[in-house]
């Protein structure tokens, strides 16, 4: 892989920060060691002194006064070295990427924690956009990953899908603009890589299925660009075996993976991980160092500390329990729209995440409805146009969250009402917040 062409001018001048490098060198070294070089302040002078927090199973995470000073100060921009290999040897085991044995240059796996995965996200769009790029994208799109695309000035180029996700045969349409060798001439302007959430879909719920990512996969090859997989709902696939992702179908190094604990543990400790490369996780280390500096050390530890308490296995069993939770959620909320919106709206059933996609039949548009109908009847949802590159444009769809509210909220929430044209109106309640 020639990681060099799809590097930015901007990321390719950044260098290691001499201070930051003091933090790796800390972290790795014996107690016995005498630091006059980086500017930590005196963990002595921070007013908390420890903490004690209790997990649901009745254990506890116990700060006690020394490893208190240690999670409230500087660490490395790469992440807590325990938990970075925490990290990655759960990759191996849910993954597998063949690419765990490359050496360094040819794209041998490598993994750093970020402050959530939007934060992740952004650095990897900082990397690799340029204005004028073309960037494979399928709408509708998690919103806030369209926001941060269009400041950078690149041609987002939607790749059709379906229930099932991505449609390789739409996506060869549009490659075929293009001939392979073109990749190597920058005046061709071939895409630089594929966006997609590949489990779940925010908004539409839908997911790729893995006879498809096989096939987005080889076209990736063929073509030569990068495949972004953002999968925040891959610990809430509904149904079993999980399907294989990208980054264990990778034996180019040519995939960058963005995961988080939002979903499963906490979203406001703002822990994520991307795992790719080594290249480019080095280019987005080198930013990161710049920026934010590290994740969060005290939110690290805390996640570090109930992952070592439970183990793989108590880690997964978690998982399997959110999971269930929802299971039933999506569940109570398709039968609240089939109850409510039976013949008057379509939609697909979410086989992950937290989000049903609604259509609604004989109005072009759920703006306005939304924001002068539902907010009236103090009921929040999403409009459909807010998921598109053209945000102006007229969409009948609507997103529905289905995570924090009950069922008997989600029913009770439901309206039953006929507006101007004589349509009946379902409108349940949306918390629109994700990492």
């Amino acid at each position: 892989m020639n990681y060099a062409r799809f590097i930015t001018a901007r990321s390719a001048v950044r260098k290691t920060s001499p201070i930051r490098a003091t933090a790796d060198i800390v972290s790795k070294a014996p107690k016995s060691l005498i630091s006059l070089a980086a500017g930590t302040p005196n963990a002595n002078m921070f007013p908390f002194k420890s903490a004690v927090i209790t997990v649901e199973n009745g254990n506890s995470i116990k700060f006690g006064e020394e490893m208190m000073k240690e999670a409230l100060q500087y660490s490395p921009s790469s992440g807590l070295p325990k938990l970075v290999s925490w990290l990655k040897q759960l990759q191996i085991k849910l993954h597998n990427p063949p690419t765990i044995h490359y050496p360094p240059s040819q794209g041998k796996m490598d993994l750093c924690v970020t402050s959530g995965s939007q934060d992740g996200l952004c650095k990897i769009f900082e990397m690799l956009v340029d204005p004028g790029d073309n960037i494979l994208l399928n709408e509708p799109a998690y919103s806030a990953t369209i926001q941060a695309l269009l400041p950078l000035g690149c041609n987002i180029i939607n790749v059709p899908s379906d229930k099932y996700g991505i449609i390789p045969d739409s996506l060869t349409e549009i490659l075929c603009k293009w001939k392979p060798e073109d990749s190597k001439d920058p005046k061709k302007n071939t895409p630089k890589f594929l966006y997609t959430v590949p489990n779940g879909n925010n908004p539409t719920g839908n997911s790729l299925r893995g006879d498809r990512k096989k096939k987005i996969y080889e076209l990736a090859r063929k073509y030569d660009f990068l495949i972004i997989e953002d999968d925040p709902y891959y610990f809430l696939q509904f149904n079993k075996p999980w399907e294989p992702t990208f980054l264990s179908m990778d034996v180019d190094g040519r995939v960058i993976r963005a995961d988080t604990f939002s979903k499963v543990l906490s979203s406001g400790l703002r822990v994520g991980f991307l795992t790719g490369p080594k290249p480019l996780i080095e280019r987005i280390l080198l930013h990161i160092q710049v920026s934010s500096l590290h994740p969060c050390t005290f939110s690290q530890f805390m996640v570090l500390e109930l992952l070592q308490q439970w183990g793989e296995e108590g880690f997964l069993a978690h998982v399997q329990r959110v999971t269930d939770f929802y299971r039933s959620q999506r569940d109570a909320v398709l039968a609240a729209a089939d109850k409510w919106l039976s013949g008057l709206a379509e939609w697909n059933v979410p086989v992950a995440g937290m989000f049903l996609w609604i259509k609604m039949k004989g109005i072009p548009d759920t703006e306005q409805l939304i924001k002068e109908k539902a907010l009236k009847k103090e009921v929040l949802m999403l409009p459909g146009n807010a998921f598109y590159v053209d945000s102006s444009a007229p969409s009948p769809y609507f997103r529905v969250s289905f995570s924090s509210v009950s069922p008997e909220q989600m029913d009770v929430a439901s309206v039953d009402k006929r507006d101007e044209t004589g349509v009946q109106v379902c409108c349940l309640h949306d918390e629109p917040f994700r990492t």
